[in-house]
């Protein structure tokens, strides 16, 4: 790659490090973001986990420090999440360039909807989970283990979605599911892309550095009004791209 293309990938990362901080959704810019700078959809697509599982482990370890991790829930989901992530991560290696563009620009036109409609922010409840709750719960998690493994775009936000309305956790509580449980699938994911070949590791760890700073600067405006504007900046943004992506797969 061109010299100028390093400090793009940094930059962009920085930009998704401070909206997964005060949002979610920082992968509906990087993973476009590298396929438009040249490399191959399978290859993106492993190379944007890289920062995913830095991210999500490092966030992890802070939940736990503040005593904030909800081991619970996330040992009833994580196996099924981890076998339906391998599935997923199989299926994406395997894609045509030009299928898979097209998959994800649909995603992300559906995740940014969802992300600024945000129906997660209400408060959990303590429950006793039914075995019906944990059976629905764990096939829920084994399809958002599939989705993560084949494209990752959004699916924390989904895990955040189905820890609240399924589990009863709340907004704290069910984003400590996602980093354990995402991180967990993500880690697994990459592995079946790095083995297939499918892995920049150079560009995935600047792209890691890139979202460290962006959550720096994020968990100092995360109370401020400026998120509002983030997300409609964001919206904008991803269908720009989802247009992009549909017209060079066409």
């Amino acid at each position: 790659m061109e010299i100028w293309v390093y400090p793009i990938i940094f930059f962009v990362g920085l930009a998704a490090g401070i909206i997964n901080t005060v949002s979610a959704g920082g992968s509906l810019l990087t993973l476009p973001m590298l396929i438009f700078l040249g490399l191959p959809s399978a290859e993106a697509n492993g190379t944007n986990r890289v920062a995913i599982v830095i991210q999500s482990f490092t966030a992890a370890y802070a939940f736990l420090r503040k005593g904030e991790l909800e081991k619970k829930v996330s040992a009833i989901v994580f196996l099924p999440a981890v076998i339906g992530s391998v599935l997923g991560a199989a299926v994406a290696v395997s894609m045509s360039d030009a299928l898979f563009q097209i998959i994800l620009a649909i995603t992300m036109v559906v995740t940014i909807v969802f992300i600024i409609w945000d129906p997660t922010k209400r408060p959990g409840v303590d429950i006793q989970f039914s075995n019906l709750r944990k059976l629905f719960g764990v096939i829920v998690f084994f399809a958002i283990g599939f989705y993560g493994g084949f494209i990752q775009v959004g699916a924390g936000f989904y895990i955040v979605l189905t820890s609240i309305f399924v589990f009863q956790l709340s907004f704290i509580r069910a984003n400590s599911v996602k980093v354990v449980v995402g991180g967990l699938y993500v880690f697994v994911s990459l592995i079946v892309f790095g083995l297939n070949g499918e892995v920049n590791w150079w560009l995935g760890l600047l792209l890691a550095a890139g979202n460290a700073t962006g959550a720096w600067i994020g968990s100092n405006i995360i109370m401020s009004s400026k998120t509002r504007v983030i997300k409609w900046v964001l919206l904008g943004t991803v269908l720009l791209m989802a247009g992009r992506l549909v017209y060079d797969a066409l």
